[in-house]
């Protein structure tokens, strides 16, 4: 990069200057208090992304039979939305006042109410109250949290089941708010048959979205991930929408949670998040979600009166924590390399865009910068986009093994009829570079040339007028 010329950098947004993104975070486990949301509100605001997920926590509004609080709910949403923020709402997990062995779990997570009438009957109440309650404010309501997951259905998953309680938490959905979205699937195996069997049971008639997780080193597993759950969902019902609801990747060793055994560092994290998030635009998902906001312990196998149980820190936060005796996340909430690079992405895929097939063509010839010749496009993951005001960005990266390589060649572009002040912005740190003139070559209106211009293990986005 450093034959290029440093034009400024990418100026974050806050996303109350956002009127709509296709990004979000994570600010989930609030129902189990393990971090300070007033410490993480402004932070995860200059992100500049938009939508918020949160977990409803059944047993900790529903502590009496029958009564409701949801004064610790009101305020996690009204502070985000106060920053211009859109929380979606996970509806999660069970409640010991009505099932004995969710009164034995932390947070009764993987307890799905489904055993006994009073459950189920209990469960529905409280899915409507919490609907009515917040309706004006939240919209989108998922059902459960990977039910495909046996520390998320600890009896043990079963698609037939989960798609019957899809469509009765549905129908308490829509009595407490008619105008609500319903999204199931919340899943996190890569497992089309499983999907399938709840499709079965009529849930596609319910559902206004799917979500998927994706913890992998591999971004290119999105694309047909994707796909397949698209093309099954549209058997089913075709206005069905696909919500990529957590995907990321821990920032040092020694965590605990997915993809917890990896070498993992903070650069490699942030080359991870601009992967998979640049992999879920490309796929046109509705929105895409990244795990998590913060550091914090995982708290899905605990059980109550066993604080070892449940200490069991994760470090997929873009900011950093200390940790208490509890386990809760503390300190300053310090931002990794991984916050900047979701700033930049989130700053500069703001408002509307449409993946489009742009006029850019490979052209390798021998690049003296590697002795070599440039990168071919076989081996490159690419995609266009453009934006309303007229300009255009192509994106490309070489998905070269995250944990093992660090990589940057170069590569050759031809482009035509596409108009505007061309940049060069790095997705990883936010600088923006202009192009010196030999690399450079305009031989037309419109009709430029790039010699061996740079190509990293992560996204860069070459940009055509004001993206």
């Amino acid at each position: 990069m450093e034959r290029l010329i440093r034009a400024g950098k990418v100026i974050p947004k806050h996303s109350s200057q956002v009127a709509h993104s296709r990004i979000g975070i994570g600010f989930e486990k609030l129902d189990r208090d393990v971090f300070d949301p007033e410490k993480a509100y402004d932070k995860v605001a200059q992100l500049g992304l938009k939508w918020v997920r949160i977990q409803s926590g059944w047993a900790k509004t529903e502590k009496t039979k029958g009564a409701y609080d949801f004064a610790w709910l009101d305020s996690i949403v009204d502070n985000l939305i106060r920053r211009g923020l859109v929380p979606w709402v996970c509806l999660c997990y069970g409640n010991g006042l009505y099932d004995e062995r969710a009164a034995q779990v932390f947070g009764a997570v993987g307890c799905p109410p489904i055993h006994t009438e009073e459950a189920k009957t209990a469960w529905s109440r409280y899915v409507e109250a919490l609907t009515s309650h917040f309706a004006g404010r939240v919209e989108y309501y998922e059902v459960w949290n990977e039910p495909d997951g046996v520390w998320c259905w600890k009896h043990g998953p079963n698609a037939s089941e989960y798609g019957r309680f899809v469509i009765d938490t549905a129908r308490a959905i829509k009595r407490g708010d008619a105008a609500a979205k319903v999204i199931g699937g919340s899943q996190c195996q890569r497992n089309l048959h499983y999907m399938a069997e709840a499709f079965e049971t009529g849930m596609g008639e319910y559902i206004d979205a799917l979500t998927f997780h994706e913890y992998t080193a591999r971004e290119e597993r999105v694309f047909e991930r994707v796909r397949a759950l698209r093309a099954l969902a549209g058997r089913y019902n075709p206005a069905i929408e696909i919500i990529q609801g957590e995907s990321g990747s821990q920032s040092r060793s020694g965590g605990s949670g997915a993809l917890r055994t990896g070498a993992w560092t903070p650069r490699k994290q942030a080359k991870q998040l601009v992967r998979h998030t640049l992999a879920d635009l490309i796929s046109d998902v509705k929105f895409a979600s990244y795990f998590s906001c913060m550091d914090m312990i995982e708290a899905l196998n605990g059980i109550v009166g066993n604080k070892d149980s449940y200490l069991d820190y994760g470090y997929f936060g873009v900011l950093g924590a200390d940790f208490d005796e509890n386990g809760v996340a503390t300190g300053d909430y310090t931002p990794k390399l991984s916050y900047t690079a979701l700033q930049t992405v989130a700053s500069v895929f703001a408002g509307d865009f449409t993946v489009a097939g742009l006029p850019v063509l490979f052209a390798p010839t021998v690049s003296e910068r590697i002795f070599g010749r440039d990168l071919e496009e076989p081996s490159v993951i690419s995609s266009g986009f453009t934006k309303p005001n007229g300009s255009s960005a192509f994106v490309y990266w070489n998905p070269t093994d995250l944990m093992t390589t660090e990589f940057e060649s170069t590569v050759s572009l031809q482009t035509a009829a596409l108009p505007g002040d061309v940049k060069l912005i790095d997705l990883l740190d936010g600088t923006v570079y202009r192009f010196p003139e030999s690399m450079l070559e305009a031989t037309g209106k419109h009709l430029l040339t790039f010699r061996n211009i740079p190509i990293k293990d992560y996204p860069l986005l070459l940009t055509f007028g004001d993206f």
